[in-house]
Formats: C-alpha cells, sequence, structure tokens
C-alpha cells in the first residue's frame, strides 16, 4: 500500500527511517485499537497507542507516550517520576492543534521537535507493531526498532502497566 494515504507529517517523518513498514488502510470508523484488532484480526498486544499528556503546572508542557493496548499508561506514578512534574491525557483539541493528527491515528511519526516521545520497554519487546498513520484511516506495522530511530525518543521500563494490574 502507498505512505499517500498516511498524513503528510508521517510521511514526512518516514523519509528519515531506515526500517521496512507495512502500510494498512481502515475504515475510519474502525480506527480505534480494539475494533480495528477485532474487525482485521490483529493481536491487541501487537498495537502500541501513542497519548498526549499535557503538563499541570507549568502549562504548555507536553510528551507522548507509547504503550501496548493492553497496557496503561502510569501517568501519575513512572511520567511524573521521568519528567518531574504533574501531567494529564491532553484534550483532544489540545492533541490536533499541537499534532495536526487525527485522534485515533495520533503516532509519535511526525511530532513536532518539542515533545519527547517516551516508549514503554514492552513495546520494544513485541516482534512487530500496529501504530497510528497520523489519520484515522491508515496504520503503519513495523518493527519497533522503528521508534528508537525517531528523535527524541527514549524508552523505560513500566511506564505502562498490564491494565489487569494495580
Amino acid at each position: 500500500m502507498t505512505q499517500s494515504i498516511l498524513h503528510q507529517s508521517v510521511r514526512n517523518s518516514l523519509a528519515e527511517v531506515s526500517s521496512d513498514i507495512e502500510i494498512v488502510s481502515c475504515d475510519a470508523g474502525q480506527a480505534d485499537t480494539a475494533l480495528f484488532c477485532e474487525q482485521l484480526g490483529y493481536d491487541l498486544a501487537d498495537s502500541a497507542n501513542c497519548i498526549l499528556l499535557s503538563s499541570r503546572k507549568p502549562k504548555g508542557v507536553y510528551v507522548a507516550c507509547v504503550v501496548l493496548a493492553t497496557h496503561r499508561l502510569d501517568v501519575n506514578g513512572k511520567v511524573r517520576a521521568l519528567q518531574g512534574m504533574k501531567f494529564s491525557f491532553a484534550k483532544a483539541e489540545q492533541t490536533v492543534e499541537l499534532t495536526g493528527q487525527e485522534i485515533g491515528g495520533v503516532t509519535p511519526l511526525g511530532l513536532p521537535e518539542s515533545v519527547p516521545v517516551l516508549v514503554d520497554a514492552a513495546v520494544m519487546k513485541r516482534n512487530k507493531i500496529i501504530i497510528g498513520g497520523g489519520n484515522r484511516t491508515s496504520k503503519i506495522i513495523c518493527s519497533p526498532s522503528l521508534l528508537t530511530e525517531l528523535d527524541g525518543v527514549e524508552v523505560h521500563e513500566s511506564l505502562g502497566l498490564l491494565r489487569d494490574e494495580n
């Protein structure tokens, strides 16, 4: 499938990486992770969500976090400890304004340079991952090593916690 279905910022970012990718088209109504995996037969444990966080104090600091769909982001524990401040999930409007990407397709590719990307180490242990294409009509299947080719990416243990854990 052609890169033309990806968001422009994502296409630009892919020009900078050497990892092989597969692009998958999807219906915008099936872009949400669980539904996408169920409808197209992908393992939910291979899906990596990119979540934008916004600082509480000081305002205006953002960080993107990548965790497997089977995990929840440890915002008040690990992210706070790593970044030295409190964060909340960014509002949809903030996410769209900052990234230019669509909710349901936000990806660590093509983010502004001012936004660091924290990746849970569990993501890096998968053989392949599924990430957004920057819009609701495309996904990217790639090796997790693609993430380490991006500037501003840090990999951390326990950034995500299995959803069954407290």
